[in-house]
């Protein structure tokens, strides 16, 4: 249940830098027969189809919300972070130092790669 909205909530309620902003919204029917209000899933786009700004070296004591705040101006960002470098456990981009991150624009924004 914690995918789903709140009850009545309509996904603009979301902010634009929320990675639900924009996801369409269905109506279910429990077994009680409530009517609630869920989101539909959330289909991670391929790291693909973003493209890099820049690479990184990740260091110790690297936090994923402090990168996204320094590399896309807002640490609430920080799930671009994740799409773009093909993770859903958000931990695992910076549980490595040395490992590279790419910055990349948001999906399916045209640039030249590795740019």
């Amino acid at each position: 249940m914690a995918m789903l909205a709140p009850l009545g909530l309509a996904s603009q309620a979301y902010a634009p830098n929320s990675r639900y902003y924009g996801v369409p919204t269905q109506r279910a029917t429990t077994a009680d027969g409530r009517t609630v209000t869920c989101l539909v899933r959330r289909v991670v786009p391929q790291p693909a189809v973003f493209a890099t700004m820049q690479i990184i070296t990740l260091r110790d004591g690297d936090r994923l919300d402090r990168l996204a705040g320094q590399y896309l101006g807002d640490p609430l960002l920080f799930w671009r972070l994740c799409d773009a470098n093909g993770v859903v456990r958000p931990d695992e981009l910076t549980e490595t130092a040395g490992a590279s991150l790419r910055i990349t624009l948001p999906a399916g924004i045209p640039g030249a790669p590795h740019a």
